[in-house]
């Protein structure tokens, strides 16, 4: 499936060795790095498909200072990791330095943020699949197909271009809105880079309403409902029917915005789709074997609680 004109982030699967015909090497370590990162779900999911596969692999958390990051990339080789995922702090600084010493996949380079890498003989491959993964979720969970449709955005952060950037000239238009204006501003001067500048509008505060009217899907890429009492990003009584919801915030059970799209019967899917997809597919860029979805959906779900 062609969006704008990005290949299929979860068809970027590299070869690499079959665990199953080599019995007896090492085992395989794998892990993510951020700062801090004690909280992260993927070694839950990770290590759960490593399991089910029978893989002597394992996945490990790497607390490293935005300061270490650096020395600690340098030293993957010797530390005998075969790879990473990449979470906050660290996504643009990780596809600076791969972009010095390795290789980046078309997503990392167009986004400008590596979210993970596969080390090959020592050397470092950067791929962004928080793109794909979303775009796989959107499809496959909300059972939304976003090309030639309305699309409105909001935040304008790390999350929000992602997913951007790799819808890309699918849909017919891409609104995007976030209270910091300099964002949505940066945001679009990227967008144009690769894309056509008339397919993202920048939406004002006075501009919403409007905007809601027109969109065929809403998206929050905002850190609220992240919070147990926080409020909804909209009010209640824009969730019309036939609008379609997708809310990034995963860490809640049921987030204000998901409670008011249930009640108005608005189809509409929590960020944890985007967790496993962008996870699986890092599973298989780093195997070369099929992820185990339902078995790493069971264990990110138990992880969430």
């Amino acid at each position: 499936m062609s969006v704008g004109s990005l290949p299929a982030g979860r068809q970027a699967i590299r070869d690499s060795t079959d665990f199953s015909q080599n019995k007896t090497m090492a085992k395989k370590i794998y892990g993510i790095v951020g700062h801090p990162v004690s909280h992260s779900l993927s070694p839950a999911m990770q290590n759960a498909a490593f399991k089910a596969l029978g893989m002597d692999a394992e996945y490990q958390i790497f607390d490293i200072t935005p300061e270490d990051l650096e020395d600690f990339l340098k030293g993957i080789a010797e530390r005998e990791i075969s790879g990473l995922n990449v979470t906050i702090p660290h996504k643009i600084k990780a596809k600076d330095y791969i972009e010095r010493y390795g290789s980046l996949d078309e997503n990392a380079k167009r986004l400008g943020a590596v979210n993970t890498i596969k080390v090959i003989d020592g050397t470092l491959e950067g791929y962004n699949t928080d793109g794909p993964g979303f775009y796989r979720s959107l499809v496959e969970d909300l059972k939304f197909e976003p090309e030639g449709r309305n699309v409105l955005v909001l935040g304008a952060g790390g999350a929000s271009m992602a997913i951007i950037m790799y819808l890309g000239n699918g849909p017919k238009e891409i609104a995007v809105m976030d209270i910091d204006d300099k964002k949505c501003e940066a945001l679009k001067d990227h967008f144009k880079i690769y894309y056509d500048e008339k397919r993202l509008d920048i939406v004002r505060r006075e501009e919403l309403k409007e905007a809601l009217e027109k969109a065929e899907l809403l998206i929050n890429a905002t850190p609220v409902g992240m919070k147990k009492d926080d409020p909804s990003p909209i009010d209640a009584i824009f969730l019309r029917p036939g609008l379609y919801v997708y809310d990034l915030v995963y860490n809640q059970p049921m987030t204000r915005l998901m409670k008011d799209a249930k009640e108005r019967k608005v189809h509409a899917v929590a960020g944890t789709g985007m967790l496993l997809y962008q996870g699986t597919i890092a599973f298989e860029i780093w195997t070369g074997q099929k992820a185990p979805v339902a078995v790493m959906r069971r264990a990110l779900k138990k992880g969430i609680g």
